[in-house]
């Protein structure tokens, strides 16, 4: 349709992959000082988390932390899958991803994540390969809902305002895309996703 949306941006975490850092918790627990609810309160809730994922440190100085904090004792290339591995695939959302690649829409991926993560979402999902671009919150040394990474966005995708539409799972950072007047889909369920971009005239309806 002339006047539909030119491109579609999916966040990632609990959009296209579920997550789960209690998985991780456990296993880094077995080999450190401290148990592993206080392992998740670490990786979840803390300000190392947030560094990591913004860029201020890198893998090997986030690995030396959480061994100074939780007494963790196994090597660097222990604990980056034990890390990592924490991801299982959202099949419909998937699915529809690959619908509108085969409709020749244009997708992107904006995600708050870290190069562990994207490392091995590379390597474990297939699908992850077949985006036009990807804008890493650990990249571009700043996380949604921050002004500057969707003005990032708009120079990658090449498009601004009504061109895009952006999925993702939590309001705060559809707020400022919506504001940039992009369409914006509050992901709460593939169904609930797929319908609005029906409406959209991006797909077909069912």
């Amino acid at each position: 349709m002339p006047n539909s949306p030119k491109a579609v941006i999916f966040d990632l975490g609990k959009v296209l992959v579920d997550f789960d850092y209690a998985i991780s918790a456990r296993k880094i627990a077995v080999k450190a000082n401290c148990s592993a609810a206080e392992v998740q309160e670490l990786i979840d809730h803390s300000p190392l988390l947030f560094s990591y994922e913004t860029g201020q440190i890198d893998k090997a100085e986030f690995y030396r932390q959480v061994c100074k904090l939780t007494g963790y004792r196994g090597l660097q290339e222990e604990f980056e899958p034990e890390f990592s591995d924490i991801f299982s695939a959202i099949d419909p959302m998937i699915q529809l991803h690959s619908e509108l690649r085969a409709a020749g829409v244009p997708t992107f991926i904006l995600s708050n994540t870290n190069d562990l993560a994207v490392g091995h979402i590379r390597r474990a999902f297939p699908f992850f390969s077949n985006f036009d671009g990807y804008i890493f919150s650990f990249e571009q040394r700043m996380m949604k809902p921050h002004a500057g990474i969707y003005e990032i966005t708009e120079r990658i995708t090449g498009h601004r305002t009504t061109d895009l539409v952006y999925i993702d799972d939590r309001a705060e950072n559809l707020a400022p895309a919506a504001l940039r007047k992009w369409h914006v889909i509050h992901h709460r369920s593939a169904d609930q996703t797929i319908s609005a971009l029906e409406k959209l005239d991006l797909i077909e309806k069912r």
